[in-house]
């Protein structure tokens, strides 16, 4: 299973929210290259990033932020979500030296773009499904849609193959450091013909070896590693036992 690290980008700082709520935001570093050299250094071999300011504004706000981190990375591929919804967009971020571009508010608006996108970028486009109650999440969590998670990755698939991943977010378990919905998650991969990388609540050492256990794809890392429950080294190590 793949450890995606996560950093989260508000205002030029890299910072963790609890539950999507941007009032309630904890501030981790200043310099989010330093960061991202960090995780490398510890063995990570791919990074996911969130644009917070793009994903409640739907433009790119921390383009800065965005070099460090590819400069960092270096051959390693970075994702990054927020604000994707556009084609001017994805064309600015993938010439950022980005690998791969979550999509999450334009995806569920209009299924067609998305699946169009998809074959147009092979290889760099990622749905995000943020769920909130089972409910599609959207506008930087701000808004909640009447869509079932499930019923969007469907109609995705329906339309294209060439989504390279989804990244599932439960927003209840989110910076809460609570562990995972592995019931929401579970009916997810069952849904899902693409790979699923689950985020939101990886807590544990525990989390990671349920996860290993569930055959989950990826997984995303945050405010757990961020406040030293668990070491990067330890949760690599656990990803890859069998």
């Amino acid at each position: 299973m793949q450890i995606w690290p996560a950093i989260d980008l508000l205002d030029g700082k890299c910072v963790r929210l609890q539950q999507g709520d941007y009032q309630r935001n904890t501030v981790f570093s200043d310099s989010p290259g330093a960061t991202a050299a960090k995780w490398f250094a510890q063995g990570a071999t791919c990074l996911h990033c969130v644009d917070l300011d793009g994903a409640k504004s739907g433009s790119i706000i921390n383009a800065d932020a965005i070099r460090e981190i590819v400069a960092a990375a270096g051959t390693f591929p970075v994702q990054l979500g927020g604000g994707v919804r556009n084609e001017a967009t994805i064309e600015r971020l993938l010439g950022l030296g980005l690998s791969r571009l979550v999509v999450g508010t334009a995806a569920l608006k209009d299924p067609a773009w998305f699946a169009a996108m998809c074959e147009r970028y092979k290889g760099h486009l990622v749905l995000g499904l943020d769920a909130r109650n089972g409910l599609v999440a959207t506008e930087g969590w701000l808004e909640t849609s009447s869509t079932l998670a499930t019923d969007l990755i469907k109609r995705i698939a329906e339309q294209t193959k060439d989504c390279v991943a989804v990244v599932y977010t439960d927003i209840a378990k989110d910076g809460m450091m609570a562990g995972p919905n592995f019931e929401a998650l579970k009916a997810m991969q069952e849904a899902s013909p693409f790979p699923v990388v689950a985020s939101g609540g990886v807590t544990t050492l525990r989390d990671i070896d349920d996860l290993v256990a569930m055959k989950t794809h990826s997984c995303i890392i945050g405010r757990t590693l961020y406040e030293g429950h668990i070491t990067l080294k330890d949760a690599l190590e656990h990803a890859t036992a069998q």
